[in-house]
C-alpha cells in the first residue's frame, strides 16, 4: 500500500486529477449501476409475486387439496409435457410433498415453508426463492387453503401449499441488465478519464505557463517576464500568477535600487576616497622628498583626512542602516518613550550647535519602534536644521500628540526640490559643498514608514524649513511596557 501511495504522489498533477475523475465516477457509476439493478430486481420478483398470488385461489379449491392428500406421498417431476413452469405442491409440517400431477416438477422445502403449515392462520403467505429437484432456479409462495368454500372456513392443520413458478426469463432479464449496465459503466468510467485528463490539461495549463516563467527566471534572471491573467477571474490559478507577477514587479524593483544603491554610493565613495588618497600622497611626498609641510598646512592637511574619514564612518554607517532587512528590524522593536527619544536627539543638536538658541516643548507620547533607528531618525532631521541655521540662529521642536515637529529659519528647500528629499543620495545643488551624504532623510522616512507613521518636509512660513513627523501611539505607556 505504501509502495502503491509513492507510485501515486510521483505521478504528475494532472494524471493523478485525471485518476481522481475516474475513480469518483467510477464510485458514482457503480453505485447507480448497482441500485438500478436491483430495483430491478425487486419489481421483476413482486410481478412473479403478483402472479403467484392468483395462483393458489385460481388453481386449488379444498376438494383437490383433499383428494392430493388422499394420494400422497404421490410425487412426480414429471410435467407431462405442460409449458407452463408452474409447480404446484402441498408441504406438511414435517417436510414431506405432495405434487399435483400436472405441476413442473418437486420444489425444495425450506424452514420457512414448514413454518407456514404449523401457522393456522389463513392470511400468512411468504415469498422467497428456491429451487426444484433439478437444481433450476423456482420463485415459490407459500400459503395456507381453506378446508371449505365459506368465508369463516379453518385452514387445513398442519398443511401448506406451495406455488412457483420458474426464475429463468427473470434471471435472464437480469443478466442482460447486468451486462448493458457493465458496459454502459466501462464506457462511463473511461470517458471519464477522458474528460479529466482534458479538463487538467485545460485547468493546469496557466501551471504550465507559471513554470515555464519560474524556470525562464531562474536560468535568465530576466525578471521582465509576466503571465498574462484575465482580470475577472479569481480563481485559484489566477491568484498564484498575480502573486508571481507582483513578486516579480517587487523582485525587478528591489535589484534596481540595490543597482541604483551600489552605483551612487560608488558615486559618493569616490569623492572622499580621492580627496584622501591626494591628501595621503601630498603627506607621504613629502616625508619622502625630505620637505616637510608648514605646520599649518600640515595641520590642516590632517585635519582634512580626519574630516574625510569621520564622513566615510558616517557614509558607511548609513549603507548599513538603509541594507538592513525588515526581518532583523522586526525583532528589536518595542515600546519607546519618544520624549525621551526627542530628549537624547536635543543634546546631541545642541554640542553640535552651540551658538543656535533651539527651544523645544516636548509631551509625553509612546510609540512602538526601533529605540536606536527612532533615535538616529530624530537626530538626521535635528542636524539638517543645524546644518541650515545662520549662526545665531533659532530653532524649534515641539512634540505634541504624536506630532513632532522642527523648524529653522534658515534659506528653506526650493519648491522644486521638495518631492525629491527623501530621494537616497539625493541632494541640493546649493548643499553640495556641506557635509553629508545624502542619506540622512531618506532612513528617516524608512524608519518612520516601519514605525507606521508619516514624514514630511515643507517651507516654513516667513522662511524656513519645516519637518514634520507623525508616529501613532499613546500619551501613556502599554501595561505590558511597564
Amino acid at each position: 500500500m505504501k509502495r502503491l501511495a509513492r507510485r501515486y504522489r510521483a505521478l504528475p498533477i494532472r494524471a493523478r486529477l485525471s485518476m481522481l475523475v475516474a475513480a469518483a465516477v467510477a464510485f458514482a457509476v457503480a453505485a447507480v449501476s448497482v441500485t438500478c439493478w436491483f430495483i430491478v430486481q425487486r419489481k421483476l420478483y413482486d410481478e412473479v409475486d403478483d402472479r403467484l398470488s392468483g395462483i393458489g385461489p385460481r388453481t386449488l379449491n379444498p376438494a383437490q387439496v383433499s383428494a392430493l392428500l388422499a394420494t400422497c406421498p404421490q410425487t412426480t417431476d414429471d410435467s407431462n409435457g405442460r409449458p407452463s413452469f408452474l409447480y404446484l405442491q402441498v408441504v406438511t409440517t414435517d417436510g414431506k410433498t405432495c405434487v399435483l400431477p400436472d405441476s413442473e416438477g418437486v420444489v425444495k422445502v425450506t424452514a420457512t415453508d414448514r413454518q407456514i403449515a404449523k401457522n393456522p392462520n389463513l392470511r400468512i403467505r411468504t415469498s422467497h426463492n428456491s429451487a426444484d429437484s433439478r437444481g433450476n432456479d423456482v420463485r415459490v409462495m407459500t400459503f395456507n387453503v381453506p378446508m371449505g368454500f365459506g368465508p369463516d372456513s379453518e385452514p387445513y392443520p398442519d398443511v401448506a401449499v406451495m406455488a412457483a413458478v420458474s426464475l429463468k426469463d427473470t434471471q435472464r432479464t437480469l443478466n442482460d441488465l447486468a451486462l448493458i449496465l457493465l458496459l454502459v459503466s466501462g464506457i462511463g468510467v473511461i470517458g471519464a478519464g477522458a474528460a479529466g485528463l482534458a479538463v487538467a490539461r485545460a485547468g493546469l495549463r496557466p501551471v504550465d505557463k507559471l513554470t515555464e516563467a519560474v524556470e525562464h527566471v531562474a536560468r535568465t534572471e530576466d525578471l521582465s517576464i509576466r503571465i498574462p491573467v484575465e482580470e475577472d477571474s479569481e480563481d485559484e490559478v489566477a491568484r498564484l500568477s498575480r502573486s508571481f507577477n507582483s513578486m516579480a514587479s517587487a523582485l525587478a524593483s528591489s535589484r534596481e535600487l540595490q543597482q541604483q544603491l551600489i552605483a551612487d554610493a560608488g558615486h559618493e565613495l569616490r569623492t572622499p576616497l580621492t580627496s584622501l588618497r591626494t591628501n595621503i600622497e601630498l603627506l607621504t611626498r613629502s616625508e619622502e622628498t625630505g620637505r616637510p609641510l608648514p605646520p599649518a598646512d600640515r595641520k590642516a592637511l590632517l585635519a582634512s583626512v580626519k574630516a574625510q574619514m569621520t564622513e566615510l564612518a558616517s557614509l558607511i554607517g548609513d549603507l548599513q542602516e538603509l541594507s538592513r532587512s525588515e526581518g532583523q528590524r522586526g525583532e528589536r522593536v518595542q515600546v519607546v518613550a519618544f520624549q525621551d527619544t526627542v530628549d537624547a536627539a536635543l543634546r546631541r543638536a545642541r554640542l553640535r550647535g552651540p551658538e543656535l538658541k533651539i527651544t523645544a516643548d516636548v509631551q509625553p507620547w509612546f510609540v512602538r519602534a526601533e529605540p536606536s533607528a527612532l533615535e538616529r531618525a530624530v537626530v538626521n532631521i535635528l542636524d539638517n536644521a543645524v546644518k541650515f541655521s545662520p549662526e545665531g540662529g533659532a530653532i524649534d521642536v515641539a512634540l505634541e500628540k504624536g506630532v513632532l515637529t522642527v523648524r529653522d529659519h534658515g534659506p528653506g528647500i526650493p519648491e522644486d526640490e521638495l518631492p525629491h528629499v527623501f530621494d537616497r543620495f539625493w541632494r541640493s545643488p546649493s548643499a553640495r559643498a556641506l557635509p553629508g551624504s545624502g542619506l540622512g532623510l531618506s532612513i528617516v522616512a524608512r524608519t518612520v514608514q516601519q514605525a507606521g507613521g508619516e514624514v514630511s518636509l515643507a517651507r516654513a512660513e516667513g522662511g524656513g524649513t519645516v519637518a514634520t513627523v507623525r508616529l501613532p501611539g499613546a500619551p501613556t505607556a502599554p501595561p505590558e511596557a511597564t
